[in-house]
């Protein structure tokens, strides 16, 4: 344990030594993402969504006098236009000069209470020009399209669905929101916690080989295996640290990223799921760090290494991204023995608060074994002169 504790002393001296290491690896991340998302999502809130106080310029025909006082209430100024404006308008709708433009039937109210559905022929048809591509335009189609049904309903209100001030519902906004970012946030923190590693553990092994100070090490009266778990735990606490600057930068920057007002919605875990999905990510952190460590002291170089550990990249964007179209609890125990996967479905778990304890234990469990594994296959190469030495 001396000798680990040694090794890890060393590597985190050699890390933390490096202020431009410790600013590019730890804080760069998370700001970054703070800045990014918040950016992003600034530019699609700004895209999607209508001012409050906008007034929007609409062109209407055939206006009927029993619907003017509801449709003048509106945030809408209303134009009348003629069929000889048509052309004109359809252009100023193509370059987003106007919102719309609104044609009614020329007796469309009488026409509406005397249409029989059974009657075989169309129905009173309102005529609503729009452009997508425009936020303005699409939001005032979709406001009519609802202005529109309500004033039907209360012409021939033959029934009513949900009706009152009772709560339907039975999901909450917490929860929509709680499931939401139990679909997006694994594959973030796996990310993360993929990148922290495929910074730092190259660096400390095919780096030490190619300058050749990994013989200095192997040559001193330290085990093999001591310096392997040396390796893999101070290389494994450099990726947590992070991965936890850019799961905050995630989470703060979160709301704007999706460009969704979160007041009056609240999330809330408690003390078991945070120590949960710590747990969770340590245990995924030693499993990577095991991995890129062994790939790390096969290669010659950090390039390399680097290109021997881009296929897992791919594989970890791909696991993660399983969430999105399965939920957690179509899952079997049998399946948290399989690595990587399991953390991310733990993940999707604890974000949505529907895991099990069992699972939980057989994740962690499956992860520290799978990491003394290649703890064993580390100390293995490093053993192994040809490996360590090779040219």
């Amino acid at each position: 344990m001396k000798d680990i504790i040694v090794i890890i002393k060393k590597e985190l001296a050699r890390f933390f030594g490096d202020k431009r290491m410790v600013f590019t690896t730890l804080l760069m991340p998370g700001l970054m993402i703070y800045i990014m998302y918040t950016f992003m999502g600034e530019g699609l809130a700004n895209k999607m969504t209508t001012p409050e106080d906008y007034v929007s310029k609409v062109y209407v025909q055939n206006m009927p006098e029993e619907m003017a006082p509801m449709l003048n209430q509106l945030p809408v100024e209303w134009t009348v236009a003629t069929d000889a404006d048509h052309d004109k308008i359809m252009a100023e709708l193509k370059e987003g000069e106007t919102d719309a433009m609104m044609v009614f039937p020329v007796n469309f109210v009488a026409d509406m209470a005397a249409y029989d559905v059974t009657g075989g022929t169309p129905a009173p048809n309102v005529e609503i020009y729009y452009n997508s591509s425009e936020t303005n335009s699409a939001s005032f189609y979709q406001m009519m399209k609802q202005v529109l049904g309500q004033y039907e309903e209360t012409l021939a209100n033959k029934w009513d669905i949900n009706a009152g001030d009772k709560d339907y519902d039975c999901s909450s906004e917490s929860e929509f929101m709680a499931n939401l970012l139990a679909m997006m946030l694994p594959m973030l923190i796996m990310t993360f916690v993929f990148s922290g590693c495929i910074s730092t553990a190259p660096e400390s092994i095919a780096g030490e080989k190619e300058r050749g100070t990994i013989a200095t090490l192997l040559v001193t009266p330290v085990k093999r295996s001591s310096l392997a778990l040396g390796k893999i735990i101070s290389l494994s606490i450099i990726a947590l640290l992070a991965g936890i600057s850019s799961f905050i930068g995630t989470i703060i920057s979160l709301p704007k990223m999706m460009a969704m007002d979160m007041e009056g919605i609240t999330i809330s875990y408690g003390v078991q799921d945070y120590a949960a999905l710590l747990l969770v990510i340590f245990s995924t952190v030693l499993v990577m760090v095991s991995i890129i460590a062994l790939m790390s002291a096969i290669a010659k170089s950090v390039k390399e290494a680097g290109t021997m550990t881009s296929p897992l990249m791919l594989i970890n964007v791909g696991v993660s991204l399983i969430p999105m179209f399965t939920g957690v609890k179509d899952v079997a125990t049998t399946h948290f023995l399989i690595p990587i996967y399991n953390s991310v479905m733990m993940m999707n778990g604890v974000f949505s608060s529907n895991y099990s304890l069992t699972n939980l234990a057989v994740t962690i469990v499956t992860n520290l074994v799978l990491t003394a594994l290649l703890s064993v296959g580390l100390t293995a190469m490093f053993n192994s002169e040809k490996v360590m030495f090779a040219k």
